[in-house]
C-alpha cells in the first residue's frame, strides 16, 4: 500500500524527492503516513479534501483485497 501512496503523490505534487510515506502495522490495521513539501500540501489535499479522500478510497480497496483495515494521514 505504501508504494501505491508514493506513486499517486508523486504524480501530483511538485516536488516528488520530497515525499515521505511511513507504514506500520497494528493488529489488522495499517497506518500510512504521508510527508509532503509545505508548499505541495494545498496539491495533495485538494479543493475541500477531494484528491485526498479519493486516495482514501483507493487504499480501502486495496486494503480490502489483503484483508485489513487501513487508516491515511497526511503530515
Amino acid at each position: 500500500m505504501k508504494e501505491v501512496v508514493e506513486y499517486i503523490a508523486r504524480k501530483i505534487v511538485s516536488f516528488p524527492d520530497d515525499i515521505k510515506v511511513i507504514e506500520s502495522t497494528e493488529n489488522d490495521e495499517v497506518s500510512i503516513k504521508l510527508q509532503v513539501n509545505a508548499e505541495d500540501k494545498g496539491r495533495i489535499i485538494g479543493k475541500q479534501g477531494r484528491i485526498a479522500e479519493a486516495l482514501r478510497t483507493i487504499l480501502r480497496a486495496v486494503a480490502i483485497k489483503q484483508g485489513v483495515k487501513v487508516k491515511l494521514e497526511i503530515v
